[in-house]
């Protein structure tokens, strides 16, 4: 069982858990329900990169990381967290 960093932030009402190492997003009523899609989400996506050839399996940029934490800009919370998730 391998870990991934997770950044999270609260969006229009949900939490949103993003997968820095392969750009996985999953939502959900609150961090732990984020968490636990994005585990599912995690889990699928590695069960594809086994039967197929061509999986984009590579990180995202920094332009994307600035896009998530950014989005929202009606949200003034600013308010992120950074987990470790198994899956």
């Amino acid at each position: 069982m391998e870990f991934y960093s997770v950044v999270l932030r609260k969006s229009s009402g949900y939490w949103v858990a993003l997968c820095l190492e392969n750009g996985i997003v999953a939502q959900g009523d609150n961090p732990e329900q984020s968490i636990s899609k994005l585990q599912e989400a995690i889990e699928s996506f590695l069960l594809v990169c086994e039967t197929e050839e061509k999986v984009d399996q590579s990180p995202i940029s920094i332009l994307e990381l600035h896009e998530f934490l950014t989005i929202d800009e009606d949200n003034k919370s600013n308010s992120y967290e950074l987990r470790k998730v198994y899956a």
